[in-house]
């Protein structure tokens, strides 16, 4: 079971799939609006509600900022790769995330997954951080709505993606094709790496192309979340400018 807190993260949790919710718990004698109207909605939808001391929901969070405010959920659950494939819109998008440890990075990389409009993120089983209390908050409650699915093997999903017409475009910094000269208005899995040592070797050789993001500064790359965001408004920019083409031609 996860813990969920913070406002933010219990509201989207309780607006997505409220029947996962098992408790909340509310600091006692808090007079914040904003959780009473989450204390009057969880009523409505019979959750169990607690009252608790602040004390209790500090050691309950771990020092993280709960707002007077957090909920026991069930484990987000995940899919199979085919199961993504299967309910994914035309043309797909897909976030293929090889070895991503850092939940922060992870949270960050699931809201943007949300906002852009991706079919779903796929993760390895082993050295990748958990779909945990942390991400959703992280993804402040992005999570709750991004389909997710666990693979045992990166390379074979991959593979997967590709027979079911998906070109696969992995992100390299040493790569010499920026993003933003890749076709993305077709069915395209993204592929990011590790926050330090990148792609494995075996994921890179499958990808169709490699792309970087071009730099300007000394650093020689972005953090692995923002670099997710900058590939994902890309794909929506080249789609939205490739619709609006084919609405002019059609005048």
């Amino acid at each position: 079971m996860a813990l969920l807190y913070g406002i933010h993260a219990v509201e989207e949790a309780l607006k997505s799939d409220p029947s996962r919710i098992e408790r909340i718990c509310v600091q006692r004698g808090q007079r914040n609006s904003r959780i009473q109207q989450l204390v009057d909605a969880s009523r409505e939808k019979h959750i169990q509600i607690s009252f608790e001391d602040k004390s209790w929901l500090d050691r309950k969070a771990e020092g993280q900022k709960h707002q007077g405010i957090l909920c026991h959920i069930s484990e987000i659950p995940s899919l199979s790769v085919e199961d993504l494939i299967t309910q994914a819109g035309s043309p797909g998008l897909m976030l293929v995330l090889d070895g991503i440890e850092d939940p922060h990075n992870l949270g960050a990389i699931l809201r943007s997954a949300e906002v852009s409009g991706a079919d779903g993120v796929i993760l390895p089983q082993r050295r990748s951080a958990g779909v945990s209390a942390t991400v959703v908050k992280s993804s402040a409650g992005a999570a709750s709505h991004v389909k997710v699915a666990r693979a045992g093997n990166t390379v074979s999903a991959i593979e997967l993606l590709k027979d079911n017409g998906y070109w696969i475009l992995g992100l390299a910094s040493e790569a010499g094709t920026p993003l933003w000269e890749a076709d993305l208005s077709v069915p395209i899995a993204l592929v990011l790496g590790n926050e330090g040592s990148g792609l494995h070797r075996l994921v890179k050789e499958r990808c169709d192309f490699l792309f970087s993001i071009p730099v300007r500064g000394r650093i020689s790359s972005h953090n692995v979340s923002v670099a997710a965001g900058i590939s994902l408004y890309e794909v929506v920019r080249q789609r939205t400018s490739s619709k609006a083409g084919d609405s002019s031609a059609k005048e």
